[in-house]
């Protein structure tokens, strides 16, 4: 399909529903045209993949029964969502329902904490070297683990500081690996573990002097943020699962309205386009994204229209402090962080729609992290308008969390060992 510009995408937009369901029905149309393997629906739970799933059941009924649906169950969705997925994989799914859950671990390793400790005590002995390559940059986490004394790594066992092999990598894993999903995709510029970031910091020899970025590097001396959980979580048991079953087209219910990066893939690669995977023996892999054109009021009309099923989540909503009154609007991993910046964000949401699962989040860490970036952007030393280019960053304050503070009191005084977060957040969280 050929190409529009912004401006054609914006007059796109604008048409009627009727329209907007022929455009969809022809993009899915070309792609089970190209379809040499298998067709496979990327779905959420969330209310768009579902009206794409309704959609691709509808108008064409005999591929929809062969078509793979891939749930990306990360561990921390919503569980309502959860229960919805559920729910639709018996209603819907013809059998070919799956899961896709995060991998386990491959072999030992310690937890950041420890990690810590190895690494100081390699520069106490003075042998720092062994693991850092020519640069400064540390050669891998395995070879840093691999150089912890016997003695110690027994203290770590004793005191839990250690992650088993053949755990599965969870959202606290990955928190605990590379930092907290915090401010965003676009402001994580290094994505690598967090111990590999202080070696970066401490000893490489090859850091930028692009003055940005110098500023960014000083953020993350004091706290460490990443959206590694993205691919960890989701992406990658997603084509894990995609490689199992041969899938060589896979549909989402992506719209361009949802962000300026979703408006550019669109309006420089149509609603079909071809990348590979190794699985396939050279044979492009196709993306398909037949709701590009719609909005959310086109969700909804469809809804309504055609009695599709939505997940009870979309029915929760709470009023702000002006009397105001705010739906969900989007699913997604329940303790993500990354719009904390802006005002009614999805932490602020889950505080009053999910306040237990909030709670357990907050007194886990994310609050400390929290007050962390609050106390860099508040020095103006660091002149984070020049990393971030948000004109109202100082005016931002996650006291819109009413209890940030006092959980970050508690935390300190060591109340927070009553909760077992792993436990908890599995009886909150299916």
């Amino acid at each position: 399909m050929s190409y529009i510009s912004f401006r054609d995408l914006e007059k796109e937009q604008a048409r009627d529903l009727d329209y907007k369901i022929g455009k969809a029905v022809d993009a899915v149309k070309e792609a089970f045209a190209v379809c040499r393997h298998r067709p496979a629906l990327a779905f959420s739970g969330g209310k768009d993949s579902t009206v794409l799933w309704h959609l691709i059941r509808t108008h064409f009924p005999t591929e929809a029964e062969r078509m793979a649906v891939i749930y990306g169950n990360t561990g921390v969705e919503y569980p309502e969502c959860v229960k919805f997925a559920r729910r639709m994989a018996k209603e819907w799914g013809c059998g070919n329902f799956h899961e896709a859950t995060p991998a386990k671990t491959g072999r030992p390793g310690l937890k950041y904490a420890a990690q810590q400790e190895v690494l100081q005590h390699l520069i106490d002995t003075g042998r720092v070297q062994e693991v850092l390559k020519d640069d400064g940059k540390l050669k891998s986490t395995g070879t840093l683990e691999a150089a912890c004394p016997p003695d110690m790594m027994e203290r770590f066992e004793r005191e839990g500081l250690t992650w088993p092999a053949g755990r599965r990598k969870s959202y606290w894993w990955c928190v605990d690996q590379y930092g907290w999903p915090l401010l965003g995709k676009a402001r994580s510029k290094l994505k690598a573990r967090r111990i590999n970031i202080d070696c970066f910091l401490r000893f490489s020899k090859s850091k930028s002097e692009d003055p940005k970025l110098l500023k960014y590097y000083e953020l993350l001396k004091q706290v460490k943020f990443s959206q590694a959980c993205c691919d960890i979580l989701k992406k990658e048991p997603s084509e894990r699962v995609q490689a199992e079953l041969d899938v060589d087209v896979i549909f989402k219910g992506l719209m361009a309205a949802e962000s300026r990066p979703r408006q550019k893939n669109f309006v420089t690669r149509g609603y079909l386009f071809k990348s590979s995977r190794p699985y396939l023996g050279g044979d492009p892999f196709w993306h398909c994204n037949p709701l590009s054109i719609w909005t959310d009021d086109d969700i909804w009309a469809y809804i309504r229209r055609f009695n599709v099923p939505y997940s009870e989540l979309y029915d929760m909503g709470w009023t702000d402090r002006e009397g105001k009154y705010h739906k969900i609007k989007r699913n997604g991993c329940i303790g993500c962080g990354t719009d904390i910046l802006y005002p009614n964000n999805h932490m602020s949401m889950l505080r009053r729609t999910h306040p237990k699962q909030w709670d357990i989040f907050m007194r886990r860490g994310m609050a400390a992290e929290i007050q962390k970036i609050q106390l860099a952007i508040r020095d103006r030393q660091l002149s984070l308008f020049d990393v971030y280019d948000a004109k109202d960053l100082l005016d931002i304050r996650p006291c819109i969390f009413d209890r940030v503070d006092q959980l970050v009191l508690d935390d300190n005084a060591g109340e927070t060992q009553i909760y077992d977060p792993e436990m908890e957040i599995e009886e909150a969280i299916p």
